[in-house]
């Protein structure tokens, strides 16, 4: 498919009844191995795995790293790529133009509570880029409202969360994605003040099903990290049995 198609196809993803799962991806192999399954239907970058495997801390990749990184990753599937491109990387704009070059259809780009006419300034930059190269870009919005909120009471970040995502779906942004724990009475606010099928959540342990968030009217949930730790504790699993005499299953599939 030509970038415009992956873009209107994840496009349809995020306005369909169903609810968006996308497990996120950090190098070829992994998004070659989930691109495999029969339930995907779009591939989405994990930023923090993506800088872990390069040596870096969250957030502290350079852009050009993390971003040939995400264009392997779209080299290896047919399917459209969402990426983390973090906070925009000091310039939202030109970062997404960069990102559509390389293939990419959509991003999360976070406003790490900056000032919220700074952020909506960020996200109309994106929606203008995205016009100028064609392409129905799926900016999926992130405002940290919970993840940032410090000591205030849950009530006051859930109002942020709303007063910051309707601003940004104002600007052009296609969802918001409000990363925390959400039970189900936090996510039924967020959906009340954002609308159905505009709100994106993380899998969190803790967190609902994608089942129930989808009952409840969410877009789209990914898994950040997790899939990554999750393929680290099971390699470090595997490294102490072996350091203790074990073998190799013989269930591992073969090399291709």
């Amino acid at each position: 498919m030509h970038t415009v198609e992956k873009a209107e196809a994840l496009k349809a993803l995020h306005e369909a009844p169903e609810i968006l799962r996308v497990v996120n991806v950090w190098d070829a192999i992994s998004t070659r191995t989930v691109a495999d399954l029969p339930g995907t239907r779009a591939i989405a970058t994990a930023g923090h795995s993506i800088a872990a495997s390069h040596g870096f801390a969250d957030g502290e990749i350079p852009f050009d790293v993390a971003l040939s990184a995400v264009a392997r990753i779209v080299a290896a599937t047919d399917l459209p790529v969402t990426a983390d491109l973090d906070a925009g990387f000091g310039d939202p704009g030109e970062s997404v133009r960069r990102a559509i070059g390389v293939g990419v259809v959509g991003a999360n780009v976070e406003d790490r509570l900056v000032p919220l006419t700074e952020a909506v300034a960020n996200v109309e930059a994106i929606v203008r880029v995205a016009e100028q190269e064609g392409v129905p870009f799926q900016l999926n919005a992130r405002t940290d409202a919970l993840v940032r909120g410090g000591e205030r009471p849950l009530s006051a970040s859930l109002d942020d969360a709303v007063e910051r995502g309707r601003a940004f779906l104002d600007a052009g942004a296609s969802l918001v994605f409000v990363p925390g724990v959400l039970d189900r009475e936090s996510t039924q606010r967020l959906v009340a003040g954002l609308g159905e099928r505009r709100l994106s959540v993380i899998g969190l342990p803790g967190a609902l099903t994608a089942a129930e968030y989808e009952s409840l009217g969410v877009a789209r949930v990914s898994y950040g990290p997790l899939t990554q730790r999750v393929a680290l504790r099971a390699l470090r699993d595997l490294a102490t049995d072996l350091y203790g005499d074990g073998v190799i299953p013989e269930d591992t599939p073969a090399l291709n």
